[in-house]
């Protein structure tokens, strides 16, 4: 039970961060503990309890926005707002107290997905979202974290973001933040005469909506560049290992 314990640690530190993980695994790590590249196994820091209160407050944001009364959703948008302050804020507190730690390193990013579902969650059953969006949103996150674990049997260095995904999450979050305070609306531009696609039927829509689109474009095509540097990565490692046996 033990030695799958420590697989499964060792396995976790490789995804969240490959070079800290092969460093300390080797002990060639010359970084003071508590930083970046030399994450501490230490639970109770004061990043970590930042990181558990942007847990907290999610979970506040989605009870308080189904709501459907206006004091709520000014609540869940407060909620919302300082939960996505903190993002920022214990990786600073981090860095600077020198208490970088393995669990902030995994709860970190999971915390980021967690708020940013949460949102597209609280829209949806407010029916301001159409659930196929929340779908595809969710699961390109699935299938990219699946591919990711299945690319590590043939490299443990994770591919190199590529600018048309880091423009899909800002389009992303920048529709979904804007939806969420409902503002400004403008008119649907009738292009089709279906419910499921606001703002391109006849249906006045928040300005979002519209960032939300280029964003699963944006989104869509960068996971055809993730899947093409990946197998790609796979078919030379493959070669390679034909080669030397």
């Amino acid at each position: 039970m033990g030695g799958r314990t420590e697989r499964a640690k060792s396995t976790i530190k490789g995804v969240v961060a490959p070079d800290a993980a092969a460093s300390q695994q080797e002990g060639t790590v010359m970084d003071p503990l508590g930083t970046s590249n030399n994450p501490s196994s230490a639970i109770f820091t004061l990043a970590n309890l930042i990181t558990f209160c942007r847990f907290v407050l999610t979970v506040a944001f989605l009870v308080l926005f189904s709501k459907h009364d206006n004091s709520s959703r000014g609540a869940a948008l407060a909620c919302y707002a300082i939960a996505a302050s903190t993002d920022f804020l214990d990786g600073q507190v981090a860095r600077r107290t020198q208490t970088v730690s393995w669990l902030g390193k995994v709860m970190d990013p999971l915390m980021d997905r967690f708020l940013l579902f949460t949102g597209v969650a609280g829209l949806v059953v407010t029916g301001e979202l159409p659930l196929w969006v929340a779908v595809f949103v969710f699961g390109r996150d699935i299938y990219l974290g699946g591919a990711a674990m299945v690319l590590r049997r043939y490299t443990l260095r994770p591919l190199d973001v590529v600018y048309v995904g880091k423009a899909a999450t800002a389009l992303l979050m920048t529709g979904f933040v804007d939806l969420l305070f409902a503002i400004p609306v403008v008119p649907g531009l009738g292009i089709v005469d279906v419910g499921w696609l606001p703002g391109l039927n006849h249906e006045p829509v928040v300005l979002g909506m519209f960032f939300v689109y280029a964003g699963i474009i944006c989104s869509s095509i960068a996971v055809y560049v993730y899947m093409r540097n990946g197998l790609r990565i796979r078919k030379r490692v493959l070669k390679e290992r034909a080669s030397q046996s």
